[in-house]
Order: C-alpha cells, then sequence, then structure tokens
C-alpha cells in the first residue's frame, strides 16, 4: 500500500507508537519502508489489515493524528461482523472517529467508540436522549460538548446542568459547611467538564447572566423550561416521582439529555431507581430514545473496561445482596454500653 506523504507521520505515530500497536494486533506481518506499507500472511488477515490501514490512513489525511487509541478501536470496530454494514451507513472507523463536537485551544471533542456517535447522533435527532452505561463512557461529557455546541449555534439560550444530590455511603449531615457548600460537590464534576470546554473566565460571567445554570435537581420542581438544554446526571440516583418531575419541566425549544449507570445507584435500601423504570414507561414514547454503551465504551484508562466487567460478574454471581445485608449502617460509631448504662 502506498501512503502519501501528508499521512506518514500521522499514520505512525510518535516513536512509531501508532504502527506497533497495529503490529501486536494484526494477525499480517506489517512492514513500512519509506511511503510503502507492505502487508504479508494468510490472505484473510491480509485483508483485514488493509480494511485496517485503509481506515487509518483516511483519519491521518484528515489531519488527525493516529493515536493508539484509534488504533485499537479501528481494529475493534472492524473486527464486528457488521462492520460492513455499518460502513454502507456512513459508520466507518474514520467517520466515526473524525467527527468533530467541540474544538478549543488546538483539543476537540469526538466519539471515541460506534455507541457514542450513534449516541451523539441521537441528541441531533431526539427532544429526550436517555444516555446510559457505566462509569468512563462519555455520557455526561459527550452530553456536555453537545450542550455548548448548541448553544454557540445559537440553538438554544441557556444550558441547564442538573444532578441529585444523594450521597454514596456518606450522610451530607455529617459534612461541614452551609447547605451550599455541602452540595457544591455534587455539582463539582459539571463544572470540571465546562472547564474543558468554555474559558474558564467566561464561566462565572455566564452563570450570573443565567446563560449557564448548574443546580440540584430539587432546584427544578415547578419550572417550565424553555429554549435551554437541559442535562440530567447521576439520574440512577432519582426516584420514580423525581424523573416524572424532571421531564415534565420540558418547554419549547427545549432539549433533554439525561445520563446514568444503573449499576451504581445510592439510593436508601428498596427504593426504586427513576432510570431503572423510565425505558419501561417511555420505551413506546415518539421522540424519545435510549442509548445504551457498554464496557467497550470506556475512554478512560483501560483498566476501567476490566474493573466495570469485573464487578458486573461479581453482580451477576448474586454477591451484592449478601454484601449489602452485611453492610454497617452510615453514621458515626455509637457505644452500645454507654447507651445502655443510661
Amino acid at each position: 500500500m502506498a501512503v502519501p506523504d501528508a499521512a506518514l507521520l500521522a499514520l505512525l505515530g510518535s516513536r512509531d507508537e501508532s504502527l506497533r500497536v497495529a503490529e501486536e494486533m494484526l494477525e499480517a506481518d506489517v512492514h513500512v519502508r519509506g511511503n510503502e506499507l507492505t502487508l504479508t500472511g494468510a490472505p484473510a488477515d491480509v485483508a483485514f489489515a488493509e480494511r485496517v490501514f485503509t481506515e487509518l490512513i483516511m483519519l491521518a489525511e484528515r489531519g488527525q493524528q493516529v493515536s493508539p487509541d484509534a488504533v485499537r478501536r479501528t481494529v475493534e470496530m472492524l473486527g464486528d461482523g457488521d462492520a460492513d454494514e455499518r460502513a454502507r451507513i456512513g459508520e466507518s472507523p474514520a467517520e466515526v472517529l473524525s467527527l468533530d463536537i467541540l474544538s478549543r485551544r488546538g483539543k476537540t471533542i469526538r466519539p471515541k467508540t460506534l455507541n457514542q456517535k450513534r449516541y451523539v447522533d441521537s441528541i441531533d435527532a431526539h427532544t429526550i436522549v436517555f444516555g446510559i452505561g457505566p462509569a468512563g463512557t462519555g455520557k455526561t461529557y459527550l452530553a456536555m460538548a453537545k450542550a455548548v455546541q448548541a448553544l454557540q449555534a445559537k440553538m438554544v439560550t441557556r444550558i441547564i446542568l442538573t444532578r441529585p444530590a444523594v450521597e454514596a455511603g456518606e450522610r451530607l449531615g455529617y459534612l461541614p459547611g452551609t447547605l451550599y457548600e455541602k452540595i457544591d460537590p455534587y455539582l463539582r464534576p459539571l463544572y470540571d467538564a465546562l472547564h474543558d470546554m468554555l474559558d474558564p473566565e467566561s464561566i462565572p460571567k455566564l452563570i450570573a447572566a443565567g446563560t449557564i445554570e448548574v443546580a440540584p435537581l430539587a432546584y427544578m420542581r415547578g419550572r417550565t423550561l424553555n429554549d435551554a438544554f437541559i442535562i440530567l446526571d447521576e439520574a440512577q440516583n432519582t426516584t420514580p416521582e423525581q424523573m416524572k418531575m424532571f421531564l415534565t419541566r420540558l418547554g419549547f425549544g427545549s432539549k433533554i439529555v439525561v445520563t446514568g449507570d444503573v449499576t451504581q445507584v445510592d439510593l436508601p435500601g428498596g427504593t426504586r431507581s427513576g432510570l431503572t423504570v423510565v425505558r419501561d414507561i417511555l420505551g413506546d414514547v415518539d421522540d424519545v430514545h435510549f442509548a445504551q454503551l457498554s464496557s467497550t465504551d470506556v475512554v478512560r484508562h483501560r483498566l476501567v473496561a476490566d474493573i466495570v466487567d469485573a464487578y458486573a460478574r461479581w453482580d451477576a454471581a448474586g454477591e451484592r445482596p449478601n454484601l449489602r445485608a452485611a453492610a454497617p449502617r452510615n453514621g458515626p460509631p455509637q457505644d452500645h454500653r454507654r447507651r445502655n448504662r443510661r
């Protein structure tokens, strides 16, 4: 295969890192001399490797650095039995990995997996989208990027970000500070994402003007939200009643994205999660879409996907209920002897 001069360095990667990853993942032998890339091996292995490098060259020709992660994602996507059909409908690896959502100071936010691209596309196509999946799959981050994109394109006049303030094994009452100081840590991940997408100096001004609002879910009650991009994060920690309350805030010209991980519910024992039942309630409603992400869509450290899968196997084995039954109650330790003496 002849590799264009403009794409060669991007294809090889820094210190040939991307080339080495390709060599490790492909069955065919890969040799590069000058601008010529040679593949040798069994016909099927060579044909697959040719498809992989064709996609990577397309990425490089679009001016993108072909990272080792991009090589892995490309091999995984093409290794699926439906790769031909996906390529026909514009879901080839090059199309998925070159879809730019937002750029700031040389950093571009884009989907890194097929499911992430479908999730992003569904946000464009539907009024209400549920992004459900494990930690690290980009559910909230990509939704935030789409919200900032919509604001900059003047498709909406404001962004509203909200989360339920539910403790994960701790009680707010034992934390020091005012109510705002106790709630603020729950909203901090949303602020962090904003800092990646907007100039930090502009964020306080946008918040002061009401263009961006970051607030606990309880603050949404009784409101109608028009011309807004609304994101509910950590939705697994809402009750069915809270979920209904939130979704019915939808006003004209608005879009809602709800994100959450149904395997990390922090509600008190016996309380149903609104995210686990909402698909049964709204699954047949027009213009409502459910996007499912999995451990294959994790874009954090590679170990995160392995951790997610390991916990899924542990849950499936029935260990979680036993652990919950034996778990100690929250709160400070009590001296039972002193209480009995009283």
